[in-house]
């Protein structure tokens, strides 16, 4: 049972990824504002204040 489930996380983390917000759009500027900023990681610090803040374009 237990090698079931760990042979089923790969697609289960796929799924849930695949459902969040592009970075840079609108609905994720919106989660990350109602996330708590203590559990920003660097990368999405950088990436909120390029698109959400400073509104650069993403290429």
């Amino acid at each position: 049972m237990t090698r079931k489930l760990l042979n089923l996380a790969p697609f289960v983390a796929l799924a849930l990824a695949a459902c969040e917000p592009e970075v840079g759009s609108d609905a994720w500027c919106k989660n990350m504002e109602d996330k708590p900023k203590g559990d920003w990681t660097a990368n999405e610090a950088v990436d909120y204040a390029k698109y959400c803040v400073m509104e650069l374009d993403k290429e």
